[in-house]
């Protein structure tokens, strides 16, 4: 089931703390990253469906420099069939000792039209990636080739990525906080009560810094915080 547009445009404007919350509501406790970063905290949400990448520890009979010159290598072939609006995200086994990427790779990514790419290990050329408009996440920077320590070995599969689950066409978030995987038969309903919640969530802000108390308030238990909000979001158009 490819990703409804109208959910792709409500997930770029809410945050990966939201989708949290949201998902826990539902008994999903462990979708977010961990110790995944963006390159670049300054662009905006990336949103897609994953398209997958494995590595395994590289075996050095298998792995020397020359499986580049291999047309069907998994890390090529995965960038040049990466779908367009789609996320790569790749499993480096949470170990940044090599790169999973750098890049040459991620501009092809780029003017391939990807959303974005994903790794729980580290990408080189890090200077390059800060200044590209085009999402990177990982977990540090990292200069050796990924053949010193990775060996790529499937492409679209269910891996793990930052200790979370990723299956393709899983639904992947990416804001200044990190990333986020929502199961993709879950997606329609998780960003549209993404959506109700960050007006609320707007809302409280508003009147705690106007000075009022979360008691009552945030959770909403007092009748007179649901009146207000229903009247703040006709003032609002929310």
């Amino acid at each position: 089931m490819a990703l409804n547009p109208s959910t792709r445009d409500k997930l770029k404007t809410v945050s990966t703390a939201t989708l949290c919350t949201a998902l826990f509501k539902l008994g999903l406790r462990n979708q977010f990253l961990q110790n995944v970063h963006p390159v670049n905290p300054n662009l905006p949400n990336m949103v897609g469906e994953a398209f997958t990448l494995r590595y395994i520890p590289a075996r050095e009979d298998l792995n020397p420099i020359s499986v580049f010159q291999n047309p069907n290598h998994p890390q090529r072939v995965a960038v040049e069939q990466c779908p367009a609006g789609a996320v790569l995200v790749i499993d480096s086994r949470k170990d940044a000792r090599a790169a999973s990427a750098g890049s040459i790779l991620i501009s092809r990514l780029m003017v391939r039209g990807a959303a974005g790419i994903v790794t729980d290990g580290g990408f080189r050329d890090s200077p390059d990636l800060v200044v590209m408009p085009f999402s990177c996440y990982h977990q540090r920077p990292s200069a050796p080739t990924n053949l010193t320590l990775h060996q790529a070995i499937d492409i679209n599969v269910p891996i793990g990525c930052g200790d979370v689950a990723v299956f393709p066409g899983d639904v992947i978030v990416g804001d200044k906080e990190g990333v986020f995987v929502i199961p993709a038969h879950l997606a329609d309903e998780i960003a549209d009560e993404a959506i109700e919640m960050t007006a609320f969530e707007d809302f409280v802000t508003e009147e705690v810094l106007k000075g009022r108390s979360i008691a009552g308030l945030y959770p909403p238990t007092l009748q007179q915080s649901k009146d207000d909000f229903v009247e703040w979001r006709k003032v609002k158009g929310r």
